[in-house]
């Protein structure tokens, strides 16, 4: 399996499994979160070069998403309350990774 399909097989199953089913959050922090991804990976789209099915998930380093973070405020001028709230649905993601990741 390459790296990109595996990041598509985790981000998928991050959403099926762990927030859907484990975590059985509202239909809202769904929607939300994957308004987050849907930001991020666009942004991401635009810096690398990479169309997100492409992505791999070395792509989300520390300097990217600090740069997409900057990117919310001065591009999109949302306000720490809503960059926050990004920030929350890309932890959550890298900590459902890292926790799978000691599990296989």
């Amino acid at each position: 399996m390459t790296g990109s399909s595996r990041f598509s097989s985790l981000v998928q199953c991050f959403f099926t499994k762990h927030l859907c089913e484990h975590k059985q959050v509202s239909p809202r922090t769904v929607t939300a979160y994957r308004d987050s991804f849907r930001l991020l990976f666009t942004f991401l789209q635009k810096q690398t070069g990479k169309t997100p099915s492409a992505l791999e998930l070395s792509d989300l380093d520390a300097p990217s998403i600090l740069a997409f973070l900057e990117h919310l405020e001065s591009e999109r001028s949302n306000h720490a309350r809503s960059r926050n709230a990004r920030l929350c649905a890309i932890r959550s993601l890298f900590k459902f990774v890292s926790v799978r990741e000691r599990s296989i």
